[in-house]
């Protein structure tokens, strides 16, 4: 079962292995929105966590392959016991330890079968700079480093960052079909139109993502985002509701300037969805 982490309405999922099996299995693609461990200061390239959108969460959760849950406070440790998370930092203290010591013993073993490969040509080196000492065969020389032990400084030890981090405290399930602090989105007017078109256009078997960097709610594609570009941008419109002509105009000119489609979605109260597509054709 996949584990949704939410926050104030935010959806994360923090395994690899969940992340990969809701874009292979379920075609949701969600965000990647976690800095790399190793490049922690740019943002052309993400990592986990990946961050879904509140209509995949729900879907996910509508479909049984995930649920929804949140942390909890950590409870106060009765008389004699140690805090949790007291002891999950020491944990992790010991783990760091251990990881270092065999990152000592491995790293020495490695420098001792280096210096055994290169035995004979220190033992070369040496003897030309006593030869050119004037020096004695049977001087004693001191090798230094070379002979001192092994020493990995703490600077130098890898550590791994967890992707799938190791939880403070307990987590708790939250029910994704009633309004929370944590997941205020069931109910709302704006958010059940957008599931229902999500759900439609998704049963259909296109891919979604958001679509707000191109003025509409969800980004329509064919296929996979990784092969293909969006066809459509979708623009949620519940029958009823006002939709002024210039934000109408603008709409179908941005998706004709980006090479895309707009495509309005009206749901209605009865349960059915109307599509309209628009393009900008310019002055004829």
């Amino acid at each position: 079962m996949i584990r949704i982490h939410v926050l104030e309405g935010t959806a994360l999922v923090w395994s690899a292995e969940e992340a990969r099996e809701i874009r292979e299995r379920f075609r949701l693609v969600g965000t990647l929105v976690g800095a790399l461990a190793r490049k922690p200061r740019q943002n052309a390239h993400l990592g986990l966590p990946l961050q879904l959108l509140p209509e995949e969460a729900r879907l996910l959760a509508e479909l049984g392959a995930a649920v929804l849950v949140r942390g909890t406070e950590t409870q106060p440790p009765a008389e004699g016991e140690e805090p949790t998370q007291a002891s999950e930092v020491e944990a992790y203290r010991r783990e760091l330890e251990e990881s270092y010591q065999e990152q000592q013993r491995l790293a020495g073993a490695e420098r001792e079968a280096l210096l055994a490969r290169l035995a004979e040509r220190i033992a070369q080196g040496r003897a030309r700079r006593r030869e050119q000492r004037g020096e004695t065969p049977d001087t004693v020389e001191d090798s230094g480093l070379l002979d001192s032990p092994f020493v990995l400084p703490h600077d130098a030890m890898m550590v791994q960052l967890p992707t799938a981090r190791r939880c403070l405290g307990q987590v708790e399930r939250v029910d994704w079909t009633s309004p929370s602090p944590d997941w205020p989105h069931p109910g709302r007017p704006a958010h059940e139109a957008r599931y229902r078109v999500f759900r439609e256009l998704w049963g259909r078997g296109y891919y979604l993502s958001g679509g707000s960097k191109f003025g509409g709610d969800f980004l329509v594609y064919p296929g996979d985002p990784l092969r293909f570009h969006a066809h459509y941008i979708a623009l949620c419109c519940p029958q009823g509701d006002p939709l002024p002509l210039r934000t109408l105009v603008a709409a179908a000119r941005l998706g004709t300037g980006v090479k895309k489609t707009l495509l309005l979605c009206s749901p209605d109260a009865g349960g059915t969805l109307a599509f309209t597509s628009l393009q900008w054709s310019g002055l004829q």
